[in-house]
């Protein structure tokens, strides 16, 4: 089955608990959204399986949490300050604000007119201000930070000093960003405030290329393991006018977002961006490069980032690799993938949702067959309790035994668990299947080690 188009993901998100709008009962916030009581779960376990695979899983990655509020410097000499911006235009007419570079017939698509502004840049990054100053004192003015990766090179030197890392070695951080955004929308997809999981790879000059494919290769292996379908899934090899001016070569992992448009090249979007950066960023950090001319390239540092090798008495900058995802756009491409429809013997259609187990918000749900007999209730309370420690366990009576197990499917849970009145005379309990509603029966005894074994298949 192809994905579903986005709004079907937003109706099931809210109407299960995955993600609410901001600020509803205001009227809400553009592009805001808040993670209810499902969406956390299912956030932290896709966060949880990228820092698994990411740092747990390697010999040669640390992690990191950097400050969200950094010296405004750190953005003047990444170039964030002069180039991180968006083309804007005005329309005359209705006054719409829009972002030149992504209108395709130079007229606005709210009003129709042609008599646009000419376009200024418009810089993405939110200022703010720190300490008890007014604020139209410049000395005070800071960012919210519009990427994690920063808070990385700038912490480099104090990471290999204290690990006593060699190359190659990476760094791995999940934060939040935040980007004012012109036009954000999609639901999830485009926000001005998310969450990043980026990691920065170290290499020699030289060995870039290499590292660089293998982690192309690496991340797309790592959404498919997440469950998510090949067929979905594409690379896209980022032309050179695209390219960041500090970019060797990008690969963008894309994902099908948008199945219901109907030319084919619109229907894709970045899930992930894999870039070879080079060496642009230790170097502006850094105190001690000069530019052609001799001129210092940041006289405001106050660290030399370049690495030493000791066995070839060399130093030099490392090339950076970095494997960049958003946990929004994750997070929706999970949910879109994982959805399917499935008629049951009644003709009816039942929302299945096939979240790989690690994701699941949810691993089992026990339900009493019969809520107004006390026994049954007592030992589905019991076991629910019992699996508690080592699974998330929920217990639910609030409907029939057919709408409990939809509603489970409809949330991705990969079992149910059924107490019946046979449970208390054989100590056993139905197990079913959330992708193939198969039925099993397992003693209570059993059922942890049971369950554990098919959640890790």
């Amino acid at each position: 089955m192809s994905a579903p188009n986005i709004e079907t993901i937003v109706s099931l998100a809210k109407r299960r608990g995955f993600v609410f709008p901001s600020s509803e009962i205001y009227g809400g916030l553009g592009s805001a959204w808040d993670y209810g009581q499902l969406g956390v779960e299912l956030c932290n376990n896709v966060k949880q399986a990228w820092w698994r695979w990411m740092v747990y899983e390697r010999d040669d990655m640390e992690g990191l949490d950097s400050s969200i509020i950094l010296n405004r410097l750190v953005w003047k000499y990444s170039g964030h300050e002069d180039t991180f911006s968006d083309p804007l235009v005005d329309c005359r007419e209705c006054k719409t604000r829009l972002r030149a570079d992504k209108l395709t017939d130079g007229k606005c698509p709210n009003c129709g007119s042609k008599e646009l502004t000419e376009p200024r840049p418009f810089n993405l990054m939110f200022r703010t201000h720190v300490g008890a100053t007014a604020e139209d004192d410049e000395s005070s003015l800071v960012y919210l930070r519009p990427e994690t990766a920063q808070g990385i090179f700038i912490n480099f030197a104090n990471v290999l000093t204290t690990s006593r890392r060699k190359l190659p070695f990476g760094v791995a951080q999940i934060g939040k960003s935040f980007r004012n955004e012109v036009t954000p929308g999609n639901f999830i997809f485009r926000t001005r405030e998310f969450e990043q999981m980026e990691m920065e790879y170290f290499v020699r000059p030289g060995e870039d290329e290499q590292a660089h494919q293998e982690w192309i290769d690496n991340c797309f292996g790592w959404f498919t393991d997440l469950g998510i379908s090949k067929e979905n899934l594409r690379l896209y090899e980022q032309p050179k006018e695209e390219l960041a001016h500090y970019a060797k070569r990008t690969v963008d992992i894309q994902y099908r977002f948008f199945p219901e448009r109907e030319e084919e090249a619109r229907q894709w979007d970045e899930l992930m961006g894999i870039a070879n950066r080079t060496d642009f960023d230790l170097r502006t950090h850094s105190k001690k490069p000069e530019d052609a001319e001799g001129k210092r390239l940041n006289p405001d540092s106050t660290e030399d980032l370049s690495y030493f090798d000791e066995a070839t008495k060399e130093r030099f900058y490392p090339y950076v690799i970095e494997p960049a995802a958003g946990v929004n756009r994750t997070v929706l491409a999970v949910l879109m993938d994982a959805y399917t429809e499935k008629t049951n013997d009644k003709g009816e259609k039942r929302v299945i949702l096939k979240l790989h187990p690690d994701l699941a918000p949810i691993k089992v749900a026990v339900l009493p067959l019969a809520k107004n007999k006390p026994e049954i209730v007592a030992l589905a309370k019991t076991i629910k309790h019992l699996l508690q420690p080592a699974m998330r366990a929920v217990y639910d009576d609030t409907g029939g035994i057919g709408k409990l197990y939809a509603r489970q499917d409809e949330i991705g849970t990969p079992f149910c668990v059924t107490v019946d009145h046979q449970s208390l005379e054989d100590e056993a309990v139905t197990v079913r299947d959330r992708d193939t509603w198969a039925q099993e029966r397992v003693k209570v005894a059993d059922l942890q080690e049971h369950l554990l074994k098919r959640l890790g298949e």
